[in-house]
């Protein structure tokens, strides 16, 4: 697939990624490659992390959110996770943890190894780009009151540290985040308690449609 995918780019279809990403059956057995910007155009399914990063001050759990560089390719301007990103070929979850986590916000090797898996989600949707078919493994990360993130490889605009029940309003009220991290945001919600018992009954259920 990783050949077809080229030829693809060749062609015009999509825009090359320069990113080879595992093909999985559903056993979760590596069947092939392809280029990450080919992924939604052909339909396959693909895994990524995103990261909660939190932060216990004595006013309560703050949550570091970053807004995404007007130059992504994909949600520009966009408000996003602390940590996420795409599960490149012949990495697992834990290892894309550690590589994004540098990368993204500068978060070293022996801080992000902390982070804990909480959910695994997985949804499909239609968007422009093409049939996002993903699966997201979820973690939290509890960071020191005094880390500061650093955007090392530009795909960030901004941090910004808010409280937790901010970032539940801004999920509720608004559009501002990426369109997949909304889905993470609302499973820390609920393990959060920041549902009422009767949402979280309807919630739970309809979150349970995309756990694997």
């Amino acid at each position: 697939m990783f050949p077809l995918s080229q030829t693809l780019a060749k062609q015009g279809v999509y825009a090359s990624h320069d990113e080879p990403f595992d093909v999985r059956n559903e056993q979760g057995h590596v069947i092939g490659r392809v280029d990450r910007g080919a992924i939604p155009v052909l339909g396959v399914a693909a895994e990524g992390i995103h990261m909660n990063g939190l932060v216990e001050h004595s006013t309560g759990t703050m949550l570091w959110i970053a807004r995404r560089s007007m130059s992504k390719r994909l949600d520009p301007g966009k408000l996003d996770h602390l940590v996420a990103g795409g599960m490149s070929a012949g990495l697992n979850p834990q290892m894309t943890v550690i590589k994004e986590a540098q990368e993204e916000a500068g978060i070293p090797e022996e801080l992000s190894r902390r982070a804990v898996p909480v959910s695994r989600l997985h949804y499909a949707m239609d968007r422009p780009e093409g049939l996002r078919r993903d699966v997201l493994h979820c973690y939290d990360l509890i960071l020191p009151e005094d880390f500061v993130p650093v955007a090392e490889d530009g795909e960030v605009e901004s941090f910004h540290l808010i409280p937790l029940t901010d970032a539940f309003s801004l999920v509720r009220d608004t559009d501002d985040f990426k369109f997949n991290v909304n889905l993470v945001l609302i499973d820390l919600f609920i393990r959060r308690g920041l549902f009422t018992p009767s949402e979280c009954t309807i919630l739970k259920n309809a979150l349970a449609q995309t756990h694997s």
